[in-house]
């Protein structure tokens, strides 16, 4: 496939590429399926799982080539303790811990509260899991899935999708810790040498 066709293509075509790209891959189905099972509030599946299932479908990789894990986030902002959040991780365990993958959740609500820490950049607290997606530190990553009630494939991409099909990853220079931007950077265009990625700046 070649991405050019889809870089600047109408929204409706791009998210049907993405939907049927995640839908290739078994695994991301099923963590799809089980997330709405689970009844998790507005709950996503965004990260790897999903830019990486479009890049493989524009590339002719497998569909689940080079993702590592599943990220799952939720959002509840009605407690914030990280016990709360220790019991939905804990369910989610019994109900993944069956499948060959990593399946990571996390409560978006509670992402300010230990994402400084460990990687930092700080972020204010968040309103929804859009929102959290809207705060990656690329718009390239700016998208998530998940199964609505009919069990039809939702997209959350509050940039639209013209980054990810333009396989061009770009930081956002207030988001994007540069060690480990670049780190990252490295390590993907070794897996998908056809994707241009832009450095972060080093203070």
């Amino acid at each position: 496939m070649d991405p050019r066709r889809l870089a600047h293509a109408p929204a409706d075509a791009q998210r049907a590429f993405l939907i049927e790209a995640v839908r290739a891959n078994p695994l991301a189905m099923t963590v799809l399926e089980r997330a709405a099972a689970m009844d998790l509030p507005d709950h996503g599946l965004m990260a790897g799982a999903v830019y990486q299932a479009v890049w493989n479908a524009l590339t002719g990789r497998d569909p689940a080539y080079g993702v590592n894990d599943y990220d799952l986030g939720y959002y509840d902002a009605s407690d914030l303790g990280e016990a709360a959040e220790d019991v939905v991780i804990k369910a989610g365990d019994a109900v993944f811990g069956d499948l060959d993958a990593i399946v990571e959740i996390r409560n978006q609500a509670r992402v300010h509260l230990w994402f400084g820490a460990k990687h930092g950049v700080t972020r204010a607290p968040l309103t929804s899991t859009t929102d959290a997606v809207a705060h990656f530190a690329s718009h390239t990553h700016a998208v998530a899935v998940r199964l609505d009630a009919a069990g039809e494939m939702e997209v959350l991409a509050p940039y639209g999708l013209d980054e990810l099909f333009s396989l061009h990853v770009r930081p956002v220079a207030a988001l994007a810790d540069p060690v480990g931007w670049n780190a990252k950077c490295e390590r993907q265009h070794r897996q998908w040498p056809e994707v241009r990625f832009e450095r972060a700046g080093l203070a």
